[in-house]
């Protein structure tokens, strides 16, 4: 077994059975989220522009996104666009570890509409809540 399916299937023990909103609002996840998010994002640049690139992605968009996937309203109405950004890394890595999406798959969705970051990730987080419901 590759050390990534291993490294995964610990993972993923612990937070199987979470129901998305409990997801969408647990700090952990978005802690580790946060650095995968942004490794996607970088692969998915850097492999349109044919140079490594390694690029943050900022809490606004992320957060706009989730609005546009319709996942603000499975949160309290007082979170900040910051939170909302945790939100969504929360679910994209959540989302990776239980198999829903792979890192290819991340890289290929993001690539379709990377000059609108925007867009990009609410078509990543559609992607996943449609994958989530099946």
């Amino acid at each position: 077994m590759p050390l990534s399916n291993s490294v995964k299937a610990i993972l993923a023990q612990k937070y199987h059975r979470k129901s998305l909103r409990e997801v969408l609002l647990d700090k952990k996840l978005a802690g580790l989220g946060d650095a995968y998010v942004n490794f996607v994002y970088s692969l998915a640049y850097s492999v349109k522009s044919k140079e490594l690139s390694g690029i943050k992605v900022r809490s606004e968009t992320l957060a706009e996104a989730l609005k546009r996937a319709g996942l603000r309203n499975l949160l309290p109405s007082r979170l900040n666009r910051h939170a909302l950004g945790n939100a969504a890394e929360a679910l994209v890595i959540h989302a990776w570890l239980n198999g829903l999406v792979s890192d290819e798959e991340c890289v290929n969705i993001l690539q379709d509409q990377l000059e609108r970051p925007v867009e990009a990730f609410t078509n990543l987080l559609l992607e996943i809540r449609r994958r989530w419901r099946s």
